[in-house]
């Protein structure tokens, strides 16, 4: 019965852990700038929609202590406010999905991730 258990765990958390980290990403930045229009922040990351142009894109932003360590306040990231993001696209071209490495916001740079290009 344990054995069972342990099977079902890992199972349930082996899709989690396939999309975090960078693996799923094209390992090149990209460059968006748009509106925030929903806001999703918490553990174990943020997650905003932003339209750019006509589309929608769902942005991954840091952990709330990242955000915090960058400088970003929660309101930073609140519906309307308009940034740019740097960062890496989903490998698979058509998802609308990115990391944000940094964040621009009314000339202020947020470093999310200073340790990456």
């Amino acid at each position: 019965m344990a054995s069972i258990g342990l099977a079902l765990a890992v199972a349930v958390s082996v899709p989690a852990l396939a999309h975090h980290g960078w693996r799923w990403t094209t390992g090149n930045n990209i460059e968006l700038t748009g509106v925030i229009i929903e806001a999703k922040l918490g553990n174990p990351h943020g997650l905003l929609q932003v339209k750019a142009e006509d589309e929608v894109w769902t942005v991954e932003v840091g952990q709330p202590w990242r955000n915090e360590r960058a400088g970003l306040a929660d309101s930073d990231l609140a519906p309307g406010v308009e940034a740019t993001f740097i960062g890496e696209p989903s490998a698979n071209v058509s998802e609308r999905v990115m990391k944000a490495e940094r964040i621009r916001i009314d000339g202020r740079t947020f470093e999310l991730y200073p340790e990456r290009d």
